[in-house]
């Protein structure tokens, strides 16, 4: 048998299963990443451009993704 290993799961500090707009925001980030794209100004054109939602729909600036990302890892 066997033995569970918590470590080993990579959603170990999930205390639910994403909403719809976090798994777009996380699909839209993964896309922008295979596409080399790292820096938070390219990041947002990205998104602006392929109209991953926002909140409000405002405009995906650098300072809203930084908020947005830090408000979903609370």
């Amino acid at each position: 048998m066997q033995q569970h290993q918590p470590y080993l799961n990579p959603h170990q500090t999930r205390s639910r299963e994403p909403d719809t707009y976090e798994n777009l925001l996380g699909d839209a980030l993964e896309r922008c990443f295979a596409a080399g794209l790292h820096d938070l100004d390219g990041i947002c054109a990205r998104l602006n451009q392929d109209c991953v939602p926002s909140p409000a729909a405002q405009t995906w600036t650098p300072a809203l993704l930084q908020q947005e990302l830090k408000r979903l890892s609370a």
